[in-house]
């Protein structure tokens, strides 16, 4: 007896690896997807969906930097997110 997958699992398995491709791609950060998000927006995205943010007033723009700094690695942050999202803080400081 031939093993012959039904057109019903066909479908399921390639919905399956179309979803897993798409999740994969859209959680990748291409240069030309960060360079065009703001700084608030890098700053919402990233800050917030780990603690609760202070108003930028808390803090001088040095200490801004420093924590920017530290966020970098605990939020696994590309450069050119950190200096955005501390431009941005800075700027509303």
């Amino acid at each position: 007896m031939k093993n012959i997958l039904k057109p019903k699992t066909i479908t399921i398995l390639i919905s399956i690896v179309f979803i897993t491709t798409v999740a994969i791609l859209s959680s990748c950060k291409t240069p030309a997807l960060i360079a065009a998000k703001p700084g608030a927006q890098l700053w919402a995205e990233n800050c917030t969906r780990c603690h609760n943010t202070p108003p930028p007033s808390i803090y001088s723009d040095a200490e801004w930097e420093a924590v920017g700094e530290h966020m970098r690695y605990k939020a696994n942050l590309t450069d050119q997110e950190v200096t955005k999202v501390v431009a941005f803080l800075k700027s509303a400081n």
